[in-house]
């Protein structure tokens, strides 16, 4: 007769969940997106572009915030960030990745839209993805700013983006929530700033 060992239930999951990213919020030095948080501001003075980038949950995220620093950062009409989420045009991704390889989905299309001072974010857990890495060399051939928002050990993204932001967390779940609430805190904090970019424009 086979015995099933029972998991932990729900609610045990849930409350270490819960302590595991209420400790990794708690440990970081918060000033790591202070850099990001001044360029995002220029960007927006400046009308510059901001791209973002990832593969499968964290494209999920980029899109999201993509969405988030058009809109919400403002909420008045013609004032937003010109925001890219580079996964969301599906035809563009699977012509790419058809002819030129899926590691060069997001570099051959900054090599098209991206001018120099724009802005590149990439949401990585390994920070070893091809495509990231490719976008974040792109990004340095154009002259753009780079940021990474990585787990794990950062991997070779956390050398090759200008700022990275590196969560040393052996967890995707808790990376992947780490780029959103970096990204939410960016925003709520240009949120406060609109009205220094209204008068600036």
């Amino acid at each position: 007769m086979t015995t099933l060992v029972q998991g932990p239930d729900a609610n045990a999951l849930a409350s270490d969940y819960a302590a595991r990213i209420s400790e990794l919020l708690l440990a970081t030095d918060w000033d790591v997106i202070t850099p990001l948080a001044d360029e995002l501001l220029a960007c927006w003075k400046a009308g510059r572009q901001v791209f973002w980038a990832g593969n499968g949950g964290s494209a999920g995220n980029a899109i999201h915030l993509a969405n988030d620093f058009l809109y919400p950062i403002s909420k008045r009409h013609g004032s937003g960030i010109k925001a890219h989420a580079l996964a969301a045009n599906s035809p563009v991704l699977t012509c790419l990745a058809n002819d030129e390889g899926y590691e060069k989905i997001y570099s051959m299309q900054l090599a098209v839209m991206a001018e120099p001072g724009d802005v590149l974010i990439v949401f990585s857990g390994s920070g070893n993805s091809p495509n990231i890495l490719n976008a974040l060399t792109e990004a340095r051939r154009i002259g753009m700013k780079s940021f990474a928002v990585l787990g794990y050990s950062g991997g070779r993204a956390k050398q090759l983006a200008d700022h990275p932001i590196h969560f040393p967390v052996e967890d995707m779940q808790i990376a992947e929530d780490m780029q959103l609430i970096v990204g939410h805190m960016l925003l709520q904090y240009l949120y406060q700033n609109r009205d220094e970019v209204s008068s600036s424009q």
